[in-house]
């Protein structure tokens, strides 16, 4: 590799003097026809029409592991939050360290679902076919577009690589040349070219791989430097790109004008899984109906939170808990009764705060509670994987704690408007089949409108 002058007396400089540390060579510019901002357009929509009179939600999730939890996503939040700054941001990041694809499947039931977001910026390593039910899920269950990343570069790679005789990086090759490409294809994600552009960079400015690295993996403060502003420059908004992919998602019905208020009833039919409603000034309530029902009465709006860490403090003690009979709004206890300090073994009993006790069990068979409210596959215990880790023991008596949260109201109350540039908004319901329903309101409540989100997949 041929080192030119300047970028020798760079990097000497750079070495020499650590202060300089957060000076680094720019990026490779954006050459012509690059995807920047494909298939995020509805998110840079809601960010670029922002205005002080009118602050666009947007909800925004970071998620994978642990390369997902440096320094570089808050170089992206704090661009977002300076180019858009009349947005009303809600930027959350959820990554797991150590949780590859096969793992982080099961805890996003709990994680990313739930908190529906706008915009997911997304990178993990493991299974390929784990990574695309991850991906899949999203694009079923909510209006989230995904912005995907092919990995960083931690060696040079072969330039054709073989199976045989390259092992990992053919792996490494597949993933980033044929199924990720292939899934954002397939789901309408973005995907950001950080392999393409990581290797221009270090060939440009005559780098090794190491340069950027604290480990064999992760990012120094040059690399943080480096992937935040490549994905950075991803975001940006375009309104010339077709929008007849997102601009059917979500519908917002302006009461008064699309939907109208007759005899005390307001009705709507709608298409999707989720339904807000936008708060007008003034006091009121409303019952609620969706299909004839009370949304307390479909089983599917009813969702379980992330069970509390490990003996660790920073780990998932369990990573899913599910359920076979209807859940109902509680708090849940599960206390480790007896265990080895490896957590190869041990026994528990469970109690909810409605429910009461439920049951008891251990770590070597599927347990479903006595209610059938709390279901936990053997493979789903993440405290001997902790132990194994850290050598943390688990102990008698460790407490492990969830609850189950509404994703609805029956009774619409009017919330109180003190600021018109932002919506304040109330889901009704989130978490139904996408596909057909009706929604009945009954009462008299200030509503400014009706917002509806559908899906893209089913």
């Amino acid at each position: 590799m041929v080192k030119n002058p300047i970028t020798l007396l760079f990097a000497a400089v750079y070495l020499c003097f650590p202060a300089l540390a957060g000076t680094f060579f720019p990026p490779p510019p954006v050459k012509p026809g690059e995807n920047n901002g494909e298939n995020i357009q509805r998110t840079m929509t809601l960010l670029a029409t922002s205005t002080p009179e009118k602050r666009n939600k947007v909800r925004i999730l970071f998620y994978g592991q642990s390369i997902t939890n440096q320094e570089w996503t808050k170089f992206v939040s704090e661009d977002l939050r300076k180019r858009f700054p009349n947005a009303d941001l809600e930027i959350e990041n959820k990554s797991l360290g150590g949780f590859a694809s096969q793992i982080l499947v099961r805890i996003a039931e709990h994680d990313v679902y739930p908190f529906y977001p706008d915009l997911v910026i997304f990178h993990v390593y493991g299974a390929n076919n784990t990574y695309e039910e991850i991906i899949a899920n999203i694009r079923k269950r909510t209006t989230a577009e995904v912005v995907m990343q092919r990995d960083h570069v931690t060696q040079w790679p072969p330039e054709k690589p073989d199976q045989k005789k390259d092992g990992g990086m053919w792996w490494d090759h597949m993933m980033n040349n044929v199924f990720l490409p292939d899934y954002a294809k397939k789901y309408g994600c973005g995907l950001v070219d950080i392999r393409g552009q990581w290797l221009e960079y270090l060939k440009t400015n005559s780098l090794e791989p190491k340069a950027l690295l604290s480990d064999n993996v992760h990012l120094n403060e040059h690399g943080n430097y480096l992937l935040g502003e490549l994905v950075k420059r991803y975001l940006v908004y375009k309104p010339e790109l077709p929008a007849d992919s997102w601009k059917e998602l979500v519908k917002t019905y302006e009461v008064g004008k699309d939907v109208q208020w007759k005899d005390g009833k307001l009705q709507l039919e709608f298409d999707g899984n989720r339904v807000d409603m936008i708060a007008d000034k003034g006091e009121g309530t409303a019952d609620v109906r969706i299909d004839g029902k009370k949304p307390s009465e479909f089983p599917e709006l009813y969702v379980i939170t992330r069970p509390s860490n490990s003996q660790t403090g920073f780990w998932p003690a369990i990573l899913r808990v599910s359920w076979e009979k209807p859940l109902q709004l509680e708090d849940w206890t599960l206390k480790i009764i007896e265990t080895n300090p490896e957590a190869t073994k041990f026994s528990f009993e469970l109690s909810g705060s409605k429910t009461g006790p439920d049951g008891s069990g251990t770590n070597e068979t599927k347990f479903v509670s006595k209610s059938g409210r709390a279901i936990i596959e053997p493979g789903d215990w993440w405290v001997k994987n902790a132990y194994q880790i850290t050598k943390k023991p688990l102990t008698n008596g460790f407490q492990i704690k969830w609850s189950v949260k509404p994703m609805f109201v029956d009774t619409y109350q009017a919330p109180k408007v003190e600021d018109p540039s932002r919506e304040v908004v109330t889901t009704l319901a989130q978490g139904l089949s996408n596909g057909k329903h009706t929604l009945e309101l009954s009462g008299k409540a200030p509503i400014k409108a009706i917002r509806v989100y559908r899906p893209p997949y089913k």
